[in-house]
């Protein structure tokens, strides 16, 4: 267990006597760690986020002084901020959870709840939902690039499809011409490069992953090597 990184939390709760029973509830979780942080209001929250802190989850109370839990997460989004949220209120409101829920936010928990084992499942399973859509975002994001260079060798293809084929045929013809003299070498050589160029024009047409390397500096090539 001690080789796995903890899970790591975000509480923003005022109540320092609740903060310290969430933080002592969640240490004795023997299956998983948990690494708690804890802000006593949403601007703290805010700002240990700006300054790049990292986080796989946050726990937010709603009533918080200054920006209220519901404001608080509403920033966050606005910020670009997409770490999942979970909310803890003393009670089921449902005109709440609609809210929270359109902010997107993962889960709903009142605060009797924080004891129990239903606090480390949710997070735990907060967290694996986000690893999903981010999995899923990311197959979505390469099936567009995928796409779009298709589209784009197509493209290519389509204009250089006439050279391509009356070079070649013209090469074809001068090493008929040629096949006993010195021309011959530079011919063949020419000919070799002209299929390997329409072979990486089809390995891109077929391309299924959008796999690169290294090449210059920044600058990183499609790996064609397969």
């Amino acid at each position: 267990m001690e080789d796995t990184p903890p899970v790591r939390i975000l509480l923003v709760e005022d109540n320092s006597d609740f903060a310290n029973l969430v933080d002592l509830f969640l240490r004795k979780h023997e299956k998983d760690r948990f690494e708690i942080t804890w802000k006593e209001n949403g601007q703290d929250a805010l700002d240990a986020l700006a300054a790049g802190e990292s986080f796989d989850v946050i726990l937010m109370d709603f009533f918080l002084p200054g920006q209220n839990g519901l404001e608080t997460t509403r920033t966050l989004r606005e910020r670009g901020v997409n770490i999942p949220v979970i909310f803890l209120t003393v009670n089921k409101d449902f005109d709440l959870a609609v809210e929270v829920m359109k902010l997107g936010v993962e889960d709903y928990l009142v605060k009797e709840e924080i004891t129990t084992p239903v606090l480390p499942r949710t997070i735990l399973n907060v967290i694996e939902r986000q690893k999903l859509k981010e999995q899923l975002t990311a197959l979505e994001i390469t099936q567009k690039r995928l796409e779009a260079i298709q589209e784009v060798v197509l493209k290519i293809t389509q204009e250089i499809r006439l050279p391509l084929d009356g070079m070649r045929n013209d090469v074809g013809g001068l090493l008929q011409k040629h096949d006993a003299d010195n021309l011959k070498t530079y011919l063949v050589i020419i000919r070799d490069n002209l299929l390997r160029i329409e072979k990486k024009i089809s390995q891109l047409k077929e391309l299924k992953t959008d796999k690169t390397v290294p090449y210059i500096r920044d600058i990183r090539m499609f790996d064609l090597s397969e």
